[in-house]
């Protein structure tokens, strides 16, 4: 359950401005997800959120990045365990997610920052990556296969 929270609370502070634990705690209930401002305080620190300046200098909620890459563990547990299946056509590599989670687990791509994919669409449960070339959709594929295989 805390997993599918955690991946709830990227995919809110990647679609809004959360100035504060309460309404984060309030969009969390409204996803069904029946929480505490406690409970959210402690997956802020397990997750290791900061608060950043946002474009109207308004201090909201963000992943803390840890090295060049952008590898945060929390995406990639997302991607690890959001993943189902993936499929390429040409350069669109389409993910399949369990259900409720490819908004993270695009979020989780698009937080790695691999200059191959050029971006990310999410559905419920389906992702539509546009990767630069045929190539590099291999290679990106390649990238997931071997992250999603060190989880399991």
């Amino acid at each position: 359950m805390k997993i599918n929270r955690h991946a709830k609370i990227l995919d809110i502070i990647s679609r809004y401005d959360i100035e504060t634990q309460e309404e984060l705690a309030d969009r969390l209930n409204q996803e069904g997800f029946r929480v505490t401002q406690a409970t959210v305080s402690r997956d802020i620190r397990e997750m290791k959120l900061t608060k950043v300046a946002n474009d109207r200098g308004r201090q909201v909620y963000k992943v803390l990045q840890s090295g060049e890459t952008g590898m945060n563990e929390k995406y990639l547990r997302v991607l690890q365990d959001g993943y189902v299946s993936m499929d390429m056509a040409q350069n669109i590599l389409v993910v399949k997610t369990v259900a409720g989670m490819a908004m993270a687990v695009a979020a989780a791509l698009d937080a790695m920052k691999w200059p191959e994919i050029a971006g990310c669409i999410a559905g419920d449960d389906t992702i539509m990556c546009a990767v630069r070339s045929v190539d590099e959709t291999l290679i990106v594929m390649d990238k997931i296969k071997k992250i999603v295989a060190a989880r399991r």
